[in-house]
């Protein structure tokens, strides 16, 4: 085809055009294979680099062009397998993978971290120690790069003995090493093997200082998590980013150390981190289970509401259920649905929860019902919830049917809601029936034991009362000791049942008898010895 100059000028011109969306790529290309200049390279790259890694792109589309190209660029298919290895489906990076190794074409430390990380994508281990060992057979396996690639996998497949062997064996390390092993065993719930690392590293930086506290908030020792952030403010070497703060968020959290979650609040005010919509998230979720809903609420309403996702409103709904505010949590739901927000099955999960307390059966049936119009799958959770909202609410024979009629396996959690509807509204036989199921079903929860053993007590049953006590001593079953946390000047102070190892145990225990006396006197069934009738051993 004869192109005049200025057609030519004009196709030049756009070789280098950088494309706002696939659209304009595509009339782009087209015209481009009019000139016979759509394999030009500035194309090329702005093509492929486009359509496999833009947000707007098409990773499909950035292979099919690659594989249509007379000479691929090698940089080309490490983009497609990087494209991929996003995607949702990074099985595809290893397929071009094998095709760019059946061709002229060899991988090189750009192609491998992206591999590795399709591979803990796919959890498939095999595929993982294959990739290892073609690195090391191409001679890339101290590149730094590859290496801390590699350490992120191993700790998706919680494989602490390979990452620990690469580790020692590494020649040169730097502070991405070291952060890399310790998020490792922070996954694996190591913490143990994480602070050995932590305490050994010369150079920290806010990375190392967030895996050990999330590793801390993970493994549940979440005042280890604390007194870590304490040390990260005392050396000051390293300032506390979102990451961390969402950590420390969800320890005062689980504590219910109020006055700590503020002091934290403050410190990210003072320090201007950035109120992303996680942050945020984690602050409403902070105060609402340190029983500080108002300020929970002021969280969620200075929030910009085009800013407010699914979880922020799941956790204000949530909130406000588990304070009560039953209706208002509802009220929240329908403000949530005129927002345009879709509710997901936490949603729903936190709706019905409410219900459960508030005796809202119409509701829960309504909810209920629209989860399953919304073309979600009910999990086990909303059926252990509406279990329990039918328990509460005395209908124990509708709940006793509808776990027959429902389509997933009983759980504990279920059977649990069902026997304490039982005890509380009076049906002992279904209670002894559903008791000895959950024995059945978790024969080594101390729970359940104490369960069916209080509905024999309350039956004055003792002996078959006792015999539950023989029961867990014969399968080695130990009754874990019910505790309790308080928070007095910004420390929680932990209480286990029975426990005097506290200094003030004398008073503690001098001002419980008080107040089982005055009980008394008020003609209230109270007892805290150890040999309580209610069977609580």
């Amino acid at each position: 085809m004869l192109k005049s100059s200025s057609s030519l000028f004009f196709a030049n011109s756009i070789l280098r055009h950088r494309f706002k969306s696939m659209s304009e790529l595509y009339k782009t290309h087209a015209l481009l294979i009019t000139f016979g200049l759509s394999e030009e390279e500035p194309f090329v790259s702005q093509t492929l680099s486009f359509s496999a890694l833009s947000s707007s792109g098409d990773v499909n589309y950035a292979y099919r062009f690659l594989s249509n190209l007379s000479n691929p660029p090698n940089y080309g298919w490490n983009l497609v397998i990087r494209g991929f290895s996003n995607s949702r489906s990074p099985e595809k990076s290893i397929r071009v993978y094998v095709q760019m190794l059946r061709s002229v074409y060899s991988p090189d430390h750009m192609t491998y971290p992206f591999l590795l990380k399709s591979s803990s994508r796919l959890s498939n281990r095999k595929l993982g120690g294959s990739l290892h060992c073609s690195v090391a057979k191409t001679g890339f396996q101290w590149d730094l790069f590859i290496c801390n690639t590699l350490f992120h996998m191993y700790g998706s497949f919680r494989d602490r003995a390979s990452a620990r062997k690469l580790f020692d064996e590494m020649p040169v390390k730097n502070l991405v090493t070291w952060n890399a092993i310790l998020d490792v065993y922070a996954k694996c719930g190591d913490v143990v093997s994480a602070r050995q690392v932590f305490d050994e590293m010369t150079e920290r930086d806010v990375v190392s200082w967030s895996s050990m506290i999330d590793g801390y908030v993970k493994s549940g020792e979440y005042n280890e998590a604390l007194e870590i952030f304490d040390q990260l403010m005392r050396v000051g070497s390293s300032k506390a980013n979102e990451v961390t703060m969402v950590s420390v968020l969800c320890a005062c959290a689980h504590l219910g150390a109020l006055n700590r979650g503020k002091t934290v609040h403050r410190y990210i005010l003072d320090e201007h981190l950035p109120l992303t919509v996680i942050l945020q998230t984690s602050l409403i979720d902070m105060y609402a289970k340190c029983g500080s809903i108002g300020d929970a609420w002021g969280v969620f309403c200075r929030a910009f509401v085009e800013e407010r996702d699914a979880l922020m409103w799941n956790a204000m709904i949530g909130g406000l259920a588990s304070h009560g505010f039953i209706r208002e949590s509802l009220q929240l739901f329908h403000k949530m649905q005129v927002s345009k927000i879709n509710p997901d099955e936490i949603t729903y999960l936190c709706l019905l929860a409410a219900c459960s307390h508030g005796g809202l059966v119409k509701e829960a049936w309504y909810l209920f019902a629209s989860l399953k119009e919304s073309g979600a799958e009910p999990k086990s959770e909303h059926y252990a919830c509406m279990v329990d909202v039918l328990s509460r609410a005395g209908l124990v024979k509708d709940a006793h049917d509808f776990i027959s009629e429902m389509p997933v396996k009983p759980t504990g959690a279920m059977l649990g809601a069902l026997l304490n509807g039982c005890i509380n509204h009076g049906n002992f036989e279904l209670a002894e029936t559903v008791g000895k199921k959950l024995i059945e079903l978790q024969p080594h929860n101390d729970g359940r034991y104490v369960g069916l053993a209080n509905v024999y007590a309350i039956n004055k049953r003792f002996g078959a009362a006792r015999s539950m006590r023989e029961a867990m001593e014969k399968k080695g079953v130990k009754k874990i000791a019910g505790h309790s946390i308080i928070e007095l000047n910004e420390t929680p102070h932990r209480f286990v049942a029975h426990d005097k190892t506290n200094i003030h145990s004398e008073k503690i225990y001098a001002v419980l008898q008080l107040i089982g006396t005055r009980m008394s006197l008020l003609d209230v069934d109270y007892d805290y010895t150890e040999d309580s009738h209610c069977f609580c051993f």
